[in-house]
Order: structure tokens, then C-alpha cells, then sequence
């Protein structure tokens, strides 16, 4: 069965499904599909690349063009390889902070304090069933300060102005006894994801010419397959993040 050249899917962690969807609605982008594998895989990091794998596989003779919506994720540099078997580009960094935020400036963000705390407008909205009962502090809230002695701050990258979402998070850093800032990042360089692979850009990443330490599940890869740069996308870049306290 030969695909059909107008379709691209993009295989997707399951927290970034509401994204995803409303990037590909506001765009029309009528030729792209989405499927979202759960968001709890994160739990199990290396239970990822076989997943995304599995979906690829069973998504071949149905689509022209496949795009992985995951960066590292904590693989280890694990998903590359399947995704560079498999010819799959995928998003750009090591997590989905740095794509909200942008690379560089999560690099800038986390560099004065590292003990910080992260949530997106899908953390906060999962934040009692991901943090709260996930560690046991719903049962032992006597554990907060053993998980979190090391933190200082938590800060709230949120993708939609939302006022009941950005109490949910200030609600949130009381919890951990944390510091709060808010930082308003937009889709970010997911945006910029979507767009390509609804124009069928991008390349798969290449492990081949990587040092072995940095091919193997030892090293996580920071993730520099998603190589389009334009002065459009860099500019949108630097002048889209806002900060509030």
C-alpha cells in the first residue's frame, strides 16, 4: 500500500496533546495527525524509544511523513538512535522546559539557581496525581522536605494566560515550600516544530558520527537534531518570553 503523500502524523508525549492540537487547529493543518502516547512513560524514561518504536511501525503504510513530538526526555540519548533508525526527526533538547522556554534561554533561566522547580500548564493541571500522590506526600506529607530540601524556587512556564492555572501553580510552590515565579513562554519552539512538519522539513538525528559515550544510554544527548534556524524562528525566540513573580 503506497501512503498517501498529503498525510504526516506526529507521534506525541501524551502532556503535550493539548498543544499539539491547538497548534494544528489554528493552522488548518488538516493533513496532520496526532497520536499521543501516555504521559506517564515519563515515570519510566527507558520505556520510551521501544514505545515510540512500536507507534512508528504500526504507522508506516499509513503516512508519508512521521515526526516525533519527545525531546530526550531522560532516554539517554536512546530515542535518537531508534528515531535515526527509523529516519523520524524529532524535537530539539533535553526536555520539554527548554523547548517551551527555548534552549538558550532555559540555559539562561536555570543558570543562577539550579535547585528549581518546573511546571508547565500540564504539570500544574496533573500536579496532585504527577507530584503529589506520584511521591506519597498525599499519605506522607512529612516527605516533602526529603524531596525537596535541595530546591529553592519553582517556576511556572506557562503556555496560555490563564489566571486559575497560574493560581494552581502559586498554590503549588506553597505546597513544596518553594519560591514562585511564572514565566510566560508561549508554544514556544513546539510551534516551530508543528509548522515544519506540517511542510515536511526536518531531518531524522544521526548517531553515527557521535562518540560512542554519547551513543549509548550512559550520556543524555542534548538534543541538536532539529537543525531549521531561521531568522524568523530565532527572533520569535528571544522576544517571546515575559516574567512575572
Amino acid at each position: 500500500m503506497t501512503p498517501p503523500v498529503d498525510k504526516t502524523l506526529i507521534i506525541a508525549c501524551g502532556a503535550l496533546a493539548r498543544e499539539i492540537r491547538m497548534l494544528v487547529d489554528a493552522n488548518d493543518f488538516t493533513h496532520v495527525d496526532l497520536a499521543c502516547l501516555p504521559a506517564t512513560l515519563h515515570n519510566t524514561p527507558q520505556f520510551i524509544p521501544e514505545a515510540v518504536r512500536a507507534r512508528i511501525e504500526q504507522a508506516r503504510g499509513d503516512y508519508a511523513k512521521i515526526y516525533c513530538a519527545y525531546a530526550d526526555c531522560g532516554t539517554g540519548g536512546m530515542l535518537d538512535r531508534v528515531l535515526a533508525h527509523e529516519n523520524v526527526p524529532r524535537l530539539e533538547g533535553a526536555h520539554c522546559y527548554a523547548f517551551f522556554a527555548g534552549q538558550d534561554a532555559f540555559a539562561e533561566l536555570s543558570e543562577p539557581e539550579p535547585g528549581t522547580f518546573y511546571l508547565t500548564d500540564f504539570l500544574v493541571r496533573q500536579f496532585d496525581t504527577l507530584v503529589i500522590e506520584a511521591l506519597g506526600l498525599d499519605c506522607h506529607p512529612e516527605l516533602r522536605d526529603a524531596y525537596f530540601s535541595h530546591y529553592k524556587r519553582l517556576i511556572y512556564l506557562s503556555q496560555t494566560a490563564d489566571e486559575d492555572l497560574t493560581g494552581k501553580a502559586k498554590c503549588a510552590a506553597e505546597r513544596l515550600g518553594l519560591a514562585f515565579e511564572q514565566v510566560h513562554t508561549g508554544m514556544g519552539e513546539l510551534a516551530d516544530f508543528v509548522e515544519s512538519a506540517a511542510h515536511g522539513e526536518g531531518r531524522a538525528p544521526s548517531v553515527d558520527s557521535l562518540p560512542d559515550h554519547l551513543a549509548t544510554a550512559a550520556a543524555v544527548m542534548p538534543g541538536s537534531v532539529w537543525k531549521r534556524r531561521s531568522a524568523r524562528t530565532r527572533g520569535r525566540r528571544r522576544g517571546r518570553i515575559s516574567r512575572r513573580s
